[in-house]
């Protein structure tokens, strides 16, 4: 039928009516919140992070004291960064049974019923800031795929519930399975960072975690932003190697690539809502261009797409106002 008889308007007349109808919804637990712990603070300290207004480095008391006030608004998960002491040519601090996630991971497990996840990646922990192993400048693929298994382990070991291998290397997804299962350690969940283009919107994660390369770009192994068949590629490589979750990052730009994800393999999918996203929408408030229904919008619009996860900075915001 057509106008008059149908009118489209008449679901959306009222609060009430548009709610009851609303095609997506955001839920408290769709969110993941990802957090830094730094191993240079100590006690309750935190450090304020200029290029993400709002958002801290915490020390391990720190992060998990707000862990538990955000635990009691109803989040149900975490997304562990690690900042170390020491950094070297072989991301030694990342594997270490005492490193700082490690320990973090064990605190977090003790004093909360959060689900941990914790980012499996090498680039905070090298000094080179690259996320593989080097050599003559060049990053090693099958050489940094013992190191991302050795630290996943590292990581399983110590209580998180998800490891999220993040490094983009070829076959990293299988070797790291193969590691947990053979230390019983099969129950681990694998969230891939499957689809992971090589996006100028880090910039500010970068700062936050200390992880931006010393030179170079990490665009050999990071995926190309105008390729969305590859991406497809790299998740169902990734899916037949054993990831439980898999993940598109960016969120915003990459909507077609979430939804193309998706409606083709039809597993459990997150999206990352980075940090440059984050920024530029907080920016734009502080301006006075946008207002704060933008936030609501933008993650909307990325579940809409077809993510079940959001891993997002705006995370406590929307555990306020859900």
């Amino acid at each position: 039928m057509e106008f008059p008889t149908t009118r489209l308007r008449r679901l959306r007349k009222n609060p009430q009516i548009r709610k009851i109808i609303r095609e997506t919804k955001l839920n408290k637990e769709d969110f993941v919140y990802p957090m830094f712990v730094n191993e240079n603070l100590k006690n309750n300290e935190t450090e304020e992070i200029e290029t993400m207004p709002g958002e801290k480095r915490f020390s391990i008391e720190g992060i998990v004291n707000y862990a538990k006030i955000l635990e009691e608004k109803g989040l149900c998960s975490i997304l562990l960064f690690g900042l170390p002491l020491i950094k070297d040519e072989y991301a030694s601090s990342a594997y270490d049974p005492q490193g700082i996630v490690q320990k973090t991971v064990k605190q977090l497990k003790k004093e909360t019923n959060l689900l941990v996840m914790t980012d499996v990646c090498m680039c905070q922990y090298t000094n080179h800031g690259h996320c593989g192993i080097l050599e003559e400048n060049l990053v090693k693929n099958d050489m940094t795929l013992k190191y991302l298994s050795k630290i996943a382990l590292s990581h399983a070991k110590s209580g998180a519930d998800v490891v999220a291998p993040s490094d983009m290397m070829d076959g990293r997804i299988g070797e790291i399975r193969e590691t947990l299962d053979n230390n019983n350690q099969e129950d681990t969940i694998i969230m891939s960072y499957a689809a992971k283009y090589a996006s100028s919107y880090y910039a500010p994660f970068r700062d936050a975690a200390g992880s931006a390369p010393l030179f170079g770009d990490r665009k050999s192994y990071q995926m190309d932003s105008a390729n969305i068949q590859e991406a497809l590629r790299e998740v169902k490589l990734d899916i037949s190697e054993g990831a439980d979750i898999i993940m598109v990052k960016p969120a915003l730009a990459y909507l077609d690539v979430i939804k193309s994800v998706k409606d083709k393999f039809q597993m459990p999918t997150a999206a990352y809502n980075v940090s440059g996203e984050f920024s530029m929408i907080k920016a734009g408030i502080e301006a006075g261009y946008l207002t704060e229904d933008s936030i609501v919008e933008t993650l909307l619009s990325i579940k809409r797409a077809g993510s079940d996860l959001l891993i997002s900075h705006f995370t406590p915001y929307m555990l306020d106002i859900l």
